[in-house]
């Protein structure tokens, strides 16, 4: 194994406390990667142009200032990442996840993908540009442990 410290940028879905579990799961499997993340708290992410630039009357400003904002975090993690993990989940329709992974697939970083089979069609060609796709966060950690150290099996 190589002295490399890998880069990752985790996408996507931000109802659930998936970044966390595959942090620590990656970490207490001694991976050689660090994660990085967009601002995942909600408050922060919906309105931080609004309480730093000031108010908006139309809510389309609003979100574009935060849109904006939340860019430059999103668009400089994702320049930098080795590889780019894009969790789509069960419940919402993740439009910002589906921009990450395009973006990550634009620069020729390296996608993995975890979605739930009855998203396949719809995500057929985020899928598409995509090196790996799951299904499980077990798979999202095999193909990380298989791809930053080369080793097949725990």
């Amino acid at each position: 194994m190589s002295d490399r410290i890998w880069k990752g940028y985790l996408a996507g879905e931000v109802h659930s406390e998936w970044r966390q579990e595959l942090m620590a799961a990656a970490e207490n499997a001694g991976r050689p990667i660090e994660f990085y993340t967009p601002v995942v708290d909600h408050d922060a992410s919906d309105n931080c142009g609004v309480r730093i630039l000031g108010d908006e009357t139309a809510k389309f400003w609003k979100d574009h200032k935060a849109a904006n904002m939340n860019a430059i975090r999103t668009r400089t993690l994702i320049t930098e990442a080795n590889v780019v993990v894009v969790r789509f989940g069960d419940k919402y329709k993740e439009w910002n996840a589906a921009f990450d992974a395009g973006y990550a697939a634009a620069l020729g970083t390296p996608l993995i993908i975890q979605h739930n089979p009855d998203h396949t069609h719809a995500l057929k060609e985020v899928d598409a540009a995509a090196q790996a796709v799951g299904e499980r966060m077990d798979q999202l950690l095999a193909t990380l442990r298989y791809v930053t150290t080369g080793q097949l099996v725990d």
